[in-house]
């Protein structure tokens, strides 16, 4: 390089820098490691992070186990390096794997079609409500005090800058569930969608039955929201809603730092073409075999911009494989006995605790702290290599004195032993 500028040293491809700002000594940098020393060294590293630690915090990241074959399948370099579908000729199996998630996120909500995917819930609970917006030519939304704080927050911000109201209805402070009365009070001709979520923010059940028959008694869709996906396998689909949206992130994600996850929209067939992101679907090649291919795109890069519904949606389809053998590898009865699992787990943990509300709930609940702090008990269970609850005062104040808890799978008797000391 030097003798193709003409120049005897590296000095001279510096000589027109003011010598006040060359460094006249080497870099303060450790020598180089071997590749054993830097393996062992983040071996290390990653040994004082919360390993072995068993956790009851959930409130929309949830410990569950991950079957190895997911990671096994993901790694490969068909999928693990592909991107969007572009050309259906050198994508089968890429569309394949989302042709399957759909089915399967079909099956599990009761809805005709799903998107294949959303960024994560948080961000498919406003699009859902977009959705809304956009089949029934109103403007307003109402979403229920129970649904995730951060959730709600995502969507009032999708909102504020389309200048779209959104308003919010309570909760009954003894079942912990929608206050039906207040949102029929609230219910108007420009009422676009109602927003629940089941299990709630609390863990209860709610009526999602009621809540639709209210919503489209006014002309509402009704738009049922999860952040645990391992509730679909026990509890009914919600078929009377107009549009699920959710979380697929218990399905072999792990809470690791927030993401990456996964979120889903499905909706009735009739309501289709309002649905952002893109649908795979089945078709034949041109020698008449079983092929697939993107049937419906609407995102901007696709079609005319005016058509588009949403511009959200890049590949997520890494992260919906790993839901998709998750899903393949449990199975139906699989799922159901998982659900059934976090169900025991969680009676078990609630038989020590006295618990706030009394709606029945799925592998979440609310506790109160009684005499101390929902910190101070953490704090003790922290030091037990374990990770306490949520302190709901964070997003409710009028929940102060109160945790949530989550009893996963994962959990073993005496870690729950430990907790129902810790709050003794």
């Amino acid at each position: 390089m030097l003798a193709t500028l003409g120049l005897d040293s590296l000095d001279g491809l510096y000589a027109h820098l003011p010598a006040e700002v060359k460094l006249n000594r080497p870099l303060n940098i450790a020598p180089g490691k071997s590749e054993f020393d830097i393996v062992d060294y983040f071996r290390r590293q990653a040994d004082r992070n919360a390993v072995g630690f068993a956790s009851f915090l959930g409130a929309g990241a949830y410990s569950h186990f991950r079957p190895v074959l997911c990671d096994v399948v993901a790694s490969r370099g068909e999928f693990l390096t592909s991107y969007t579908p572009y050309q259906a000729e050198m994508a089968q199996g890429t569309l394949t794997t989302i042709f399957e998630f759909q089915t399967m996120i079909c099956q599990l909500t009761g809805m005709d079609v799903a998107n294949a995917s959303m960024y994560d819930g948080s961000t498919a609970a406003p699009e859902a409500a977009m959705m809304a917006v956009r089949v029934t030519g109103r403007h307003k939304v109402l979403a229920a005090k129970t649904v995730h704080p951060e959730y709600r927050a995502v969507l009032n911000t999708y909102f504020k800058y389309q200048g779209l109201p959104v308003t919010e209805f309570g909760y009954d402070g003894a079942t912990g569930c929608i206050d039906l009365a207040d949102l029929e009070s609230k219910l108007d001709k420009d009422t676009a969608a109602v927003l629940i979520q089941s299990p709630n923010f609390f863990g209860c059940v709610e009526d999602w039955k009621k809540a639709a028959e209210l919503a489209h008694k006014h002309g509402a869709l009704l738009v049922y929201l999860f952040s645990e996906a391992v509730s679909l396998g026990i509890l009914e689909p919600p078929r009377d809603a107009d549009i699920v949206a959710g979380e697929m992130q218990s399905f072999a994600h792990p809470p690791s730092y927030g993401g990456p996850y996964a979120g889903i929209i499905a909706t009735k067939e009739k309501f289709m073409r309002q649905l952002p992101g893109r649908l795979a679907g089945e078709t034949k090649d041109s020698n008449g075999n079983r092929a697939f291919c993107l049937t419906l795109s609407t995102r901007e890069q696709h079609i005319r911009r005016e058509k588009a519904t949403s511009n959200i949606c890049t590949n997520q389809a890494l992260i919906a494989l790993m839901a998709t053998v998750f899903m393949s590898v449990y199975g139906k009865q699989g799922l159901r006995e998982l659900a059934e699992q976090n169900i025991a787990k969680t009676q078990y943990l609630a038989k020590g605790l006295k618990r706030r509300f009394s709606g029945s709930v799925f592998n979440e609940f609310v506790a109160s702290a009684g005499a101390q702090t929902p910190q101070a008990i953490n704090d003790a269970l922290l030091g037990k290599k374990i990770v306490g609850g949520l302190d709901l005062a964070r997003f409710y104040p009028e929940l102060s004195g109160c945790m949530l808890l989550c009893a996963t799978e994962m959990v073993k008797r005496e870690h729950i032993d430990a907790v129902h000391e810790a709050f003794r």
